[in-house]
């Protein structure tokens, strides 16, 4: 057997979804807005004149798809390598040789670094001059935030484009395509798949087409052939091959269901709550969707008024994910009856409206001198006046805010729980306050 047979069988054993990556931008899915028709980053591949950058986004969205065909659509040379299993070393080579290629041959050298997010500075550091000279045009593939997970150098030297989730309609194409793709896909195979079939892959997959795709493999090779010798997937086929259950609802009642249970929660009927959230699950909804929403719920509706409404939520969210289900459903469940039975204040979410709103209708704003940083000033300029709270009992009478809204108040807080006894605390300072005066010409702390 030649080398040419092995990677012919490589190629036969490698899972649909890798079969099927799209080999020419005109066969690309998705992604519209990145690759679309006159878009930039079409127009640099078109012209081979790509600069470095990033593709960040969830899973199975193209991100190394589109890599691949940028290597199939210039003349540079093209290196692959993986974050997880690359370090310093790897990255030297990479760099020693592409600038060989250009200095000998005038060829540019492309990296593609799949998971780039994993590297650390000491990695990441070793390819920033190559980039800077050009040996080496970096393209990094990562699913996390690259201004979150990625060394500043590194991505103030690319240009980041954020990958969406594929639309169904987009997963039902590439489903399809590799349905009837009798070179790479199942067209070989004798295979009748229902709509039904389709359609629960392509909204159970959430936008991953590998997970589509993997999924409709598993079906077609799992499924044994009927009577008639063909080999028929339905519904209950896709459901079993990507464990998930066909969501029951249509789209008006799914985001209405999510409306309620929302509603419920603000509303504190915590039965209702509960009820609508196990109602989605069962319909197939992802528990962490309910998750989030407790916890944006916890700081939105509940705020101060209860401060460990928050604590709990992220607790169960946290539990959530390290248990899974079905058990995972408890702690999420204690999570909706704590933050529905908990006192309500959307006094948070005031204050940072009213502050927002504040600050873009200021156009300049002068820091009190005696707020101001001492540690960085002109000899000419003296910060003081300020007074350390520490040596007034833990507070002072004191002006925090600029001069162009010293009276502003952003926060109020409500009767509600907590916030009850922050409001008897705020007016006690207002009475100690008048009490006292306001006297500047007193001793100062000065820092």
């Amino acid at each position: 057997m030649d080398l040419f047979d092995l990677q012919n069988n490589v190629e036969k054993m490698a899972p649909l979804a890798e079969r099927m990556r799209p080999r020419t931008i005109d066969e690309f899915l998705g992604q519209g807005k990145i690759v679309g028709a006159g878009s930039l980053l079409r127009r640099a591949i078109a012209a081979d004149k790509l600069g470095s950058c990033i593709f960040y986004g969830p899973p199975g969205t193209g991100k190394t798809t589109l890599a691949n065909i940028i290597a199939e659509n210039t003349n540079a040379n093209f290196v692959k390598l993986n974050a997880v299993t690359s370090g310093v070393a790897d990255a030297k080579k990479v760099i020693e040789d592409a600038r060989d290629l250009l200095r000998m041959y005038g060829k540019r050298t492309y990296l593609l670094l799949d998971e780039c997010h994993r590297w650390n500075k000491a990695q990441s550091d070793s390819v920033l001059q190559a980039i800077e000279q050009g040996y080496i045009i970096f393209i990094g593939s990562t699913t996390e935030n690259p201004y979150v997970s990625m060394t500043r150098a590194i991505v103030s030297r690319c240009r980041v484009f954020s990958f969406s989730r594929l639309s169904e309609q987009d997963i039902l194409t590439g489903l399809k395509r590799a349905a009837e793709d009798k070179e790479r896909g199942l067209g070989n195979m004798n295979i009748s798949i229902s709509d039904e079939a389709y359609n629960h892959l392509a909204w159970a997959s959430g936008g991953d087409m590998r997970t589509a795709l993997n999924a409709l493999e598993l079906a077609a090779l799992t499924t044994h052939p009927s009577a008639d010798g063909v080999i028929h997937v339905g519904k209950d086929e896709a459901e079993q091959s990507i464990q998930q259950k066909a969501l029951s609802l249509t789209d008006d009642m799914y985001y209405d269901m999510i409306s309620a249970f929302i509603k419920s929660m603000r509303g504190s009927d915590s039965s209702a709550a509960v009820y609508w959230a196990e109602r989605l699950i069962e319909a197939g909804c992802d528990p962490l969707l309910i998750g989030r929403r407790i916890m944006i719920h916890a700081c939105e509706d509940v705020g101060l008024a209860d401060p460990n409404a928050i604590v709990v939520a992220q607790a169960a969210v946290a539990a959530f994910e390290r248990i899974g289900l079905p058990e995972g459903r408890i702690p999420l469940t204690e999570a909706i009856i704590y933050v529905s039975e908990a006192p309500k204040s959307n006094k948070v979410v005031e204050a940072l409206y009213s502050a927002e709103k504040a600050v873009k209708t200021i156009k300049h704003e002068t820091v009190p001198l005696y707020l101001r940083d001492p540690n960085y000033k002109g000899k000419d300029e003296v910060v003081s006046g300020y007074k350390y709270p520490h040596d007034y009992g833990g507070w002072v009478e004191q002006q925090y805010l600029p001069d162009e809204i010293k009276d502003a108040k952003f926060y109020e807080p409500s009767d509600n729980g907590f916030e009850k006894e922050i409001k008897r605390r705020q007016e006690e300072r207002t009475a100690k306050g008048k009490k006292s005066g306001t006297n500047f010409d007193e001793l100062h702390k000065y820092m």
